[in-house]
């Protein structure tokens, strides 16, 4: 995480213009300069986050990588579904799930059935720049809290909706990741040919969802900056997903075909997939063109195939990929992928091993991404935000709240003058 700007040293002070040289007893002191931090992208932002499980907290997560104050509002005893949501289970006891969407935030519990309780929500929301909730289309409007009451008591309030199926005809159907996958045609298309249908390996639609969410919020931040004006943001999973689903989309709506799973393969690519080497031990190769597949036939020791009619050019891989396959295969058996890996990168092959997750996180900190961030003594360490501003930079995570954490400062500051700042997240 790129720290606060430190003061310069005098190797990194810019030379001054040119002038006369004095004496020892003639050069003045320089004056010192103020330590300075490098700004945050969001600073002075302040976000609600009425959100649960994984979509809504991970979008207001982003937001405060970059710089925005987060307030995450739960009920009282339980809090976030997903604090129980384990094993695993991180040092202090509350589940990996829980601390991986909800990092630089403070922990505020209120009961929203509490007439006292959702007064001061209702006030949180009238002094936040960003509301984000995940509630079911509706379901605010008893407290308060819907976007037509909110943007009436705070018009320049960005109110974001995350549901599963939209406002309209879907609004009464639950948003679960897992049903949205296999709804919006994602399992269809994942897993092998003849197989059973498969997820992905992690709530891929939520964090999708998560993503727009905080690209749309971003988008009418910038619109209010300009006009003052604030507006009600909607997202939902399934029309995530479904513009996630891109070229298979795109492929069904030019053909009027479905296309179903092919396992590890590229529908319009060959070789794109995982092939076989040594032991059986799977390498993947994601060749793009035909320059690359030529000198993947060169690493090989098999140049011949690339001027093989039925390899020559991409769309003749595609349709020979059987025999390809075992023709590649034949080859890579000779050694592992690790060997594999170095010889044909080395001839701008794109290829690699199938790692683990925490062979994955050990890659990122050979090639100095720095993947995993601490949080504190006794806490279990972040994975590192993925993003990167020169001259914004993200912010370094805190990490998440314990349930109703900062309650009482902010209890306090919410009941007094509404021209006072927050009190500071510490």
């Amino acid at each position: 995480m790129p720290q606060p700007i430190a003061p310069r040293t005098a190797q990194e002070t810019p030379a001054a213009p040119t002038a006369p040289a004095r004496t020892a007893q003639e050069a003045p002191a320089a004056p010192t300069a103020p330590a300075r931090t490098a700004p945050k992208a969001l600073e002075g932002v302040l976000v609600a986050d009425f959100s649960r499980v994984l979509a809504g907290p991970l979008a207001a997560a982003t937001l405060a990588d970059l710089g925005a104050d987060v307030v995450k509002v739960e009920r009282p005893g339980s809090g976030d579904d997903t604090r129980s949501w384990g094993p695993p289970f991180c040092a202090d006891s509350t589940a990996a799930y829980f601390d991986a969407a909800n990092r630089s935030k403070r922990g505020l519990a209120l009961d929203l059935s509490d007439p006292g309780d959702a007064a001061a929500a209702r006030e949180l929301a009238r002094r936040a720049d960003v509301l984000i909730e995940n509630f079911r289309p509706g379901a605010l409007a008893r407290y308060g809290l819907d976007p037509a009451a909110t943007l009436a008591a705070h018009p320049g309030l960005v109110h974001c909706s995350i549901t599963g199926f939209g406002s309209g005809e879907g609004a009464r159907l639950p948003g679960y990741d897992f049903v949205v996958q296999a709804v919006g045609g994602l399992m269809s298309i994942t897993g092998e040919p003849g197989g059973p249908p498969l997820k992905a390996g992690v709530a891929l639609v939520d964090v999708l969802t998560a993503k727009d969410a905080a690209t749309a919020v971003l988008a009418a931040l910038r619109h209010r900056d300009r006009t003052g004006q604030g507006q009600h943001v909607e997202v939902n999973l399934l029309s995530s997903l479904l513009g996630s689903l891109v070229n298979q989309a795109t492929g069904h709506l030019a053909t009027g075909r479905d296309p179903g799973p092919m396992g590890n393969r590229h529908p319009s690519i060959a070789p794109y997939e995982t092939l076989a080497c040594r032991d059986g031990e799977p390498l993947a190769v994601a060749v793009g063109n035909d320059r690359q597949f030529r000198a993947l036939a060169q690493a090989l020791g098999a140049p011949g195939l690339a001027d093989d009619e039925r390899f020559a050019r991409n769309q003749d891989r595609v349709r020979h990929r059987a025999e390809l396959v075992g023709e590649l295969e034949k080859r890579l058996a000779a050694e592992t992928p690790a060997v594999w890996t170095e010889r044909l990168t080395a001839a701008s092959v794109p290829c690699g091993p199938v790692n683990s997750v925490g062979e994955a996180l050990a890659l990122a900190e050979r090639l100095g991404l720095d993947p995993v961030v601490p949080v504190g003594a006794g806490r279990t360490p972040q994975v590192r935000s993925p993003l990167r501003l020169s001259a914004t930079p993200v912010v370094a995570p805190h990490a998440p709240p314990a349930l109703d954490e900062h309650g009482d400062p902010l209890r306090a500051w919410l009941s007094g003058p509404d021209d006072t700042p927050p009190p500071p997240l510490t």
